[in-house]
This record gives structure tokens, C-alpha cells and sequence, in this order.
């Protein structure tokens, strides 16, 4: 059983610590955030929680095995520097930080410091999408790809102080929210080499970054794609990735999978559960979070790579920030390794 500390005790906190308490391998050992507000909420949903007043707290106690970092990026830098120093394994929420340079640090600082780094992209631990990766070399080879996050995100969310800036989020819809399913993508397919996009803010959100990106794909395999990726799509629909392959489309929907295969037959996989998508970004279990962290510990047991490592978190901020360059010089983009 390996003892967790919970660093940001803000929106995502109670999904992440349901994730613990429903585990069997980690336990739940502290809680830190920099407000003594948010320690007392925090410690009024989940009262068998310690709380402790300062970083130094978790960095420096022996039974702490690996610490859970869900700060907002912009909150990032500190605690991950203190935390290399006192050789504390972490396994953080997306994204890594608000941009490609800045996540790209503290990945090399990790690397440098051979401390253990972690990425949350849940859904990468959903069923059926296990069930479309044993799949994938009966459909053959991948010609052409559509990926659709049609969310939602009320006003009322973005007028908290932060959300949607550069300064604290780091952007808009790609790296706030779509960044889940474009992880998830690029697990399927592979990389993206070259992109050609336009992101706006529309005028269903007052806010700085963007709601709302429209983008062309093209991958390392040859394959084609599109992207299309809001928090303006009232009432929001649940997210979609098809590939269409040499032998037959399979369509991730919701986390439901269906293939239609080119000789007549058609199969369904799984139910389609909510993910988040609607005007509520917690509507979501917390199973996928839970498999995440046991991983982790697991793969500190074993002494192996965590599910996703932070090298390869890098990978999605990568095609973000190509998207990002695209869409405000309107030219098509190289997608840099």
C-alpha cells in the first residue's frame, strides 16, 4: 500500500481523492493547498484526510511514497522543484504546464533528476478503447481520421478568476479541456507531422483564450484528419474520434466503440457514459482517475514507466502548440518532434 499526498485542492481534487479512497493499493495520506479555506473544505468533503499548512510538510516526510500535483499549471514550477529535491515520484493532472517550453523543463528536470513523472489522461483507461487498441490491426491500416469535442462551458465558468488566460490556463479550450481526447488520439494513431488551423473565441464566452479551434491533420502514416474542438456547443455532446482504416471505421463515442466492418458486419462495445462534456467538467467517474494512480504505484513497485511518462505527455502539448502557431500566422504548421 503506498501512501499519496494530494497537492491543489481545487476543482478536480474530489475525483482524485474518490480515486484513492475506492483503491486497494494507495492510501490517502495528506492534503496541501496554500489556502487555509480550501484545507478546511477539503477536509469538510473528506473528513478522514489530513490536511498539512506547507509543502515542505509533504516533501519531507519519509511515508510519503509519490505525491498527486493537481494545481492549476500556472502553480506548477515551485512545488514540482521542491519535490524533485526531496526525491518525490509525481504523477500530475494535464497539463503539464502552460506551455511547450514550460512543460518541456520539467520534463528534462525529472529526467535529469530520475525522478518517476507521471500524466493523468484518463480516458486512455476506458474499455473500449482497449478493446479498439486489440482491434486496431484487423482494421488495417489508418486513412483518414475525425475527431469532434463538441462541449460545453457556461459563462459562469469562465468569470472565476483565471480560467480561460494565458496567465493562469495557459489557453483556452485545446489545453483545458480538449487536451484529454487529442492525448487520447494521438495514442491511437500515432503523430501528427503537419497541421492547418483557426481558433476564434466566440461570442458565447467572454474570455481571453480560445473556445472554438477548427484544424487539418496530416499524420506520420500518411493518414489524414480533422479536429473540431469547443466549449461553445450548448448544451455540448460527447466527444468522438473515428478512424476509418483499410478494413472497416471504428468510432469511439462517449467511450462507446462501434465498428463497421467492410464485409457487412457491425459490432457495439461498451455503453456511452458521461465525460465531462456538459456545463458540469466533473460529470464524470472517477474510475478512470483511479486506474491512473494504481498504475503509478504499480509501476513504482516494479521499477517501470508509469501508463503515460512525461516524455510522452509532451507529445499532445506539441500538436497544441502547432495548433496554436497555425491559427495565429494562418499558415500550415510542421508539428516539431
Amino acid at each position: 500500500m503506498k501512501n499519496v499526498a494530494l497537492i491543489g485542492l481545487g476543482m478536480v481534487s474530489d475525483t482524485i481523492a474518490d480515486a484513492i479512497q475506492r483503491s486497494d493499493k494507495v492510501n490517502l495520506a495528506a492534503g496541501f493547498a496554500r489556502s487555509e479555506q480550501s484545507r478546511s473544505d477539503f477536509m469538510d468533503r473528506f473528513p478522514g484526510v489530513p490536511t498539512v499548512e506547507s509543502l515542505d510538510a509533504v516533501a519531507d516526510d519519509p511515508e510519503i511514497d509519490f505525491v498527486v500535483l493537481a494545481t492549476p499549471p500556472s502553480a506548477r514550477a515551485a512545488p514540482i522543484e521542491r519535490l524533485i529535491a526531496a526525491g518525490k515520484p509525481i504523477l500530475m493532472e494535464k497539463p503539464i504546464e502552460r506551455t511547450l517550453a514550460a512543460a518541456t523543463e520539467i520534463v528534462e528536470a525529472c529526467e535529469a533528476a530520475k525522478i518517476p513523472l507521471g500524466v493523468i489522461f484518463q480516458h486512455r483507461t476506458r474499455e473500449p478503447v482497449a478493446n479498439l487498441r486489440a482491434r486496431l490491426p484487423d482494421l488495417g491500416q489508418i486513412h483518414a481520421v475525425e475527431v469532434h469535442i463538441p462541449w460545453w462551458r457556461p459563462q459562469s465558468y469562465y468569470d472565476e478568476p483565471g480560467r480561460g488566460t494565458y496567465a493562469k490556463d495557459g489557453g483556452g479550450v485545446m489545453l483545458t479541456q480538449a487536451i484529454h481526447i487529442m492525448d487520447l488520439m494521438l495514442s491511437l494513431t500515432g503523430p501528427v507531422v503537419e497541421v492547418t488551423a483557426m481558433a476564434a473565441t466566440t461570442g458565447q464566452h467572454r474570455m481571453e483564450a480560445e473556445d472554438f479551434v477548427s484544424a487539418g491533420l496530416r499524420y506520420a502514416n500518411g493518414a489524414v484528419g480533422s479536429l473540431m474542438a469547443s466549449t461553445a456547443s450548448f448544451p455540448g455532446r460527447g466527444e468522438m474520434i473515428v478512424l476509418h482504416c483499410t478494413n472497416g471505421s471504428a468510432k469511439l463515442e462517449r467511450g462507446q466503440l462501434s465498428i463497421d466492418w467492410q464485409n457487412g458486419e457491425s459490432e457495439t462495445i461498451g455503453l456511452a457514459t458521461a465525460s465531462g462534456g456538459g456545463a458540469d467538467p466533473m460529470a464524470f467517474t472517477s474510475d478512470w482517475h483511479r486506474a491512473i494512480i494504481d498504475d503509478f504505484a504499480a509501476a513504482l513497485d516494479a521499477g517501470r514507466p508509469p501508463m503515460i511518462t512525461g516524455r510522452e505527455g509532451l507529445e499532445v502539448h506539441r500538436l497544441i502548440d502547432a495548433l496554436e502557431t497555425s491559427a495565429k500566422t494562418g499558415t500550415r504548421m510542421d508539428v516539431g518532434a
